[in-house]
């Protein structure tokens, strides 16, 4: 659940945006979540809910008020707004509320920037400024108006050193838009005009920095009587001399062609694939035709046609197909296109077909245009450019190699215009998010930038209406149902000669155009499933011409997309010469695994099936049981080698508890996208080199072991941790990701975090038990237990936490690796018990430091998932198995249902 106050409140759950009854519910929850944690007592709750005298039943009404907000809440046990002594006190996490994060991410940025990093810090406090939606509190006005005040205030201070740090990185031109609109909309404040003046002059635009001084001056004097101050002063006299003016620099365009060339090159290549893959050149897609939507929702002609009004037409009027939609995109001024369609209608093929046609012939200086899908956007929380550079380097991970594109090369495309989004699916984002998300790529791409997007026509129109937000100057088109004769040639495309079976469904079709056989086969969709269902010599598509068996076009969908699995699937002999010889499933296995798949995919409201999300599908503190409690047997094992059951026991309580906490309330990193580079790594091995060597000096010294040896530690635990910056992001952007290169990737990266933890923690401990030195230490509990070592031990293991959670992973493991340090261990008779001890140790740390990464956990729920008969065994060859099959289609590193509607109908749930 997210609170939003950067804005009007509202209030976001996995269903969808969840109203309040009123303002004064509104008003007590916007008090209790602007000061989070802390009590509010009943005396200012009430003076915030009322503007004028509060009745004499004002207490009675505010408890009401929490009363009706708990229960919209969900909070039945009083855990999210706690009763606490004169008041109430509101409990949420740093991410559940939009002012936390942008408080977190401002100190960050300030953080960042006083060590220097202004990318960085500017980075940060962009993504603060990205959670505002308004002014705060916008609309609820009383009390309440001085807080929020103080927001915008913070707001705009937060923009300002933003904008100092970006004029401090020569980002001259990238600020003049944004300072523009700040100094309109606050005409006495005398920072930005300062900072506009400087950035049109380091742009070249002396006049026009010398007008924002002069505009600024008129209106002080006017307003205030009085003068700009002596700094904004100063710096119009430097600007009249044209003091330090810097010369301009070419910008360094070459890395970032470089990025887009190569960037062209790999998404050819990756939807040249998925075209084969779908069979749409086998020999060809249904045909699809498409006209200028009836529906009211698009702009003017003259709005995208760039007329002025009156001068044309009031609709535009744009028609054609597949072979000539790229001509008719480019013939669109703004290069802006909307394509609606019913569910099965082609929106899809057309995004793919599109992006390819842009991709095999694109004029001089035309932008890359890259194919996403939309699902995972929340314009509530990301910026659709923000999202867009996101998703590139997530798809494309060569990206981000600073080395050969330079840094930001995502996000640089995206801002320089340098991409045409094309973006599938609006529709399969949440409901309640439609109308922001049509407002926000507006915005967005107001000015001109150029933009694909699809959608079902039923929720666009739906969203256009309900909030009157659409895209002011795009085309909006709308597939045309599939003529009989284009279903007729499609369906017998692929007929052998003298074969007859398709002539009852064929003359059905001819006799009856407006019947409800060809009502079902309308959509290209459902003509495809026709072919593939009855692709089988043996069957007989003239069933579906029985009116009995199917009275309804809903009935022929159904039977169609249950047939679908059995066709694909079914048992056929393949060729001797074919390499990759298709595995043969139980039909009936499939569609159990496909539907476990689909109702979960569902549930999560996404179409994007990725491996490392699979324990999504398992219950949170079951995961915790299959990932925590395999390394402390190891624990366990290593107490019994080391000293007495009583050791063991609290070697493996202490391990289990954290690793069962921390796989259940903790949130795991994703995949890593790596490749072996050796370059441009000294800076960052020696910063992660000297960490290591500090933990592991704490460890030796805390155990008294000899100087030498605790030069030997220090130098090991550096290079175990130093040595992961050898594993970096891939070097090349016409690299696309895939679930099975992902997937290798971060295998290659579990694996060697689990090789470097394994050997320095267990040569660590190895050595522990054989030299430690006899010094005075700080020991309780007749002699058991150490207070030093449990420091020490405590502190190493909070920073190993990090590895597995950052917040609980540190706390948990803290407290776990000070219970078993601290305990005093009698030295090992020999070498041997030494070596086995601190080997046992080793893996049960390594082991922890694998079952944390995406890969191992992956590795644990599939063999869970599998035992219970809900996934196959061979998981990803399965995946695999259903791309090629068509099935599924691949989008970088997920698959998807190639069909929305089939994923629908195996959830048990169509819309």
């Amino acid at each position: 659940m997210d609170f939003c106050v950067l804005g009007a409140l509202e209030i976001w759950t996995a269903e969808g945006r969840l109203t309040l009854p009123g303002t004064r519910h509104q008003r007590v929850l916007a008090t209790l979540l602007l000061t989070p944690g802390a009590v509010v007592p009943m005396a200012r709750l009430v003076e915030a809910t009322w503007d004028d005298e509060p009745p004499a039943t004002a207490t009675k009404q505010v408890q009401n008020c929490v009363s009706a907000l708990r229960d919209r809440l969900g909070d039945t046990e009083q855990r999210l707004i706690v009763t606490d002594g004169p008041g109430y006190r509101l409990v949420v996490t740093d991410e559940q509320l939009d002012l936390l994060r942008f408080t977190k991410h401002v100190a960050e940025a300030r953080r960042q920037a006083e060590k220097g990093a202004l990318r960085e810090g500017v980075r940060e406090i962009r993504t603060a400024l990205k959670l505002w939606r308004g002014p705060a509190l916008d609309g609820l006005g009383g009390m309440l108006a001085g807080r929020a005040a103080r927001l915008d205030e913070q707001r705009l201070d937060a923009f300002e050193s933003c904008v100092d740090w970006q004029l401090a990185l020569g980002q001259h031109r990238e600020v003049i838009d944004e300072l523009a609109e700040v100094v309109a909309e606050n005409p006495l404040r005398e920072r930005p005009h300062a900072q506009l003046m400087l950035a049109l002059d380091r742009a070249g635009r002396q006049a026009d920095a010398l007008k924002v001084f002069q505009q600024l001056r008129v209106g002080l004097a006017e307003e205030l009587g009085i003068d700009p101050g002596k700094d904004v002063r100063e710096l119009h006299e430097r600007i009249l001399r044209g003091d330090d003016r810097p010369r301009p620099k070419p910008a360094p365009a070459d890395d970032l062609d470089r990025a887009a060339k190569e960037l062209a090159t790999a998404i050819a290549r990756q939807w040249t694939a998925e075209a084969e893959m779908r069979s749409l050149h086998r020999p060809k897609p249904v045909p699809l035709r498409w006209s200028s939507t009836e529906r009211e929702v698009a702009a003017a002609a003259s709005a995208v046609l760039g007329d002025r009004p009156g001068d044309g037409p009031e609709r535009l009027v744009l028609s054609g197909d597949l072979t000539d939609v790229v001509a008719k995109f480019r013939q669109v001024p703004s290069r802006q296109l909307v394509v609606l369609g019913e569910p099965g209608a082609g929106k899809s093929v057309l995004a793919i077909l599109l992006t390819l046609g842009l991709l095999a012939d694109p004029p001089p200086g035309e932008p890359v245009p890259v194919l996403l899908p939309l699902a995972s956007w929340n314009p509530h929380h990301e910026h659709l450019d923000a999202w867009l550079a996101r998703r590139l380097v997530e798809e494309y991970p060569g990206l981000a190699n600073t080395a050969t594109y330079g840094p930001d090369a995502g996000l640089r495309l995206v801002l320089e215009g340098r991409v045409i989004p094309v973006l599938d699916g609006l529709d399969e984002t949440p409901p309640g998010l439609h109308t922001a998300a049509i407002d926000a790529l507006d915005q967005a791409v107001g000015a001109g930038r150029p933009l694909v997007v699809t959608c079902r026509g039923a929720e666009y129109e739906l969203a256009v209406r309900a909030a009157g937000s659409f895209l002011t100057r795009a085309a909006v088109v709308e597939i045309e149902p599939v003529e009989i004769e284009d279903a007729v040639d499609f369906l017998t495309a692929r007929r052998r000669p003298g074969e007859t079976r398709w002539g009852p469904l064929v003359e059905r079709l001819r006799r009856e155009p407006t019947g409800t056989l060809a009502q079902a086969l309308r959509t290209p969709l459902m003509v495809d499933l026709a072919r593939t269902a009855y692709a089988n010599p043996a069957t007989d598509p003239g069933e579906l011409c029985d009116t009995e068996r199917f009275p309804d076009r809903a009935a022929i969908e159904r039977h169609l997309l249950d047939a679908y699995l059995p066709s694909v699937y079914a048992r056929r002999p393949s060729s001797p010469a074919r390499v990759d010889q298709p595995r043969d499933y139980d039909p009936a296995h499939v569609e159990r695994w496909l539907t476990f798949l689909a109702r979960r995919l569902e549930r999560e409201r996404t179409r994007d099936l990725a491996w490392w999300r699979l324990d999504h599908a398992v219950p949170r503190f079951v995961v915790g049981l299959y990932l925590g409690l395999p390394p402390a047997l190891m624990f366990v094992l290593t107490g019994l080698l080391a000293a007495d059951p009583l050791t063991a026991a609290i070697y493996g309580v202490s391990f289990a508890a954290a690793g069962v906490v921390t796989h259940t309330i903790g949130r795991r990193p994703g995949p890593q996208r790596v490749e072996a580079t050796f370059t441009g790594i000294a800076g960052r091995f020696a910063r992660r080199f000297t960490v290591g060597a500090v933990a592991g000096a704490c460890l030796g010294f805390g155990w008294s072991l000899p100087i030498g040896v605790i030069g030997l530690v220090a130098v090991v635990f550096g290079l175990a941790v130093g040595v992961h910056v050898w594993l970096g992001t891939p070097l090349d952007a016409n690299r696309v990701s895939s679930p099975d290169s992902v997937l290798r990737q971060d295998r290659a990266a579990a694996l060697s975090f689990t090789l470097s933890f394994t050997v320095s923690l267990g040569l660590f401990y190895g050595l522990a038990l054989t030299l430690t030195q006899d010094e005075p230490t700080v020991e309780i509990l007749d002699g058991r237990f150490d207070v030093v070592l449990s420091v020490a031990g405590g502190i190493a293991a909070a920073l190993l936490g990090r590895y597995f959670a950052p917040k609980p992973g540190t706390i948990f493991y803290g407290i776990a690796g000070a219970l078993i340090s601290g305990q005093l261990i009698p030295d090992a008779p020999s070498v041997v018990y030494a070596v086995a001890a601190g080997g046992l140790f080793g893996v049960g740390v390594g082991l922890s430091v694998c079952l944390s990464r995406a890969w191992g956990a992956f590795g644990c729920t599939r063999l869970w998932l599998a035992a219970r008969g809900q996934i196959p065994l061979r998981f990803m060859a399965f995946l695999d198995d259903a791309h090629r099959r068509g099935v599924l289609r691949q989008v970088g590193a997920v698959y998807q249902f190639r069909h929305a509607r089939l994923q629908e109908r195996l959830a048990g749930y169509e819309r």
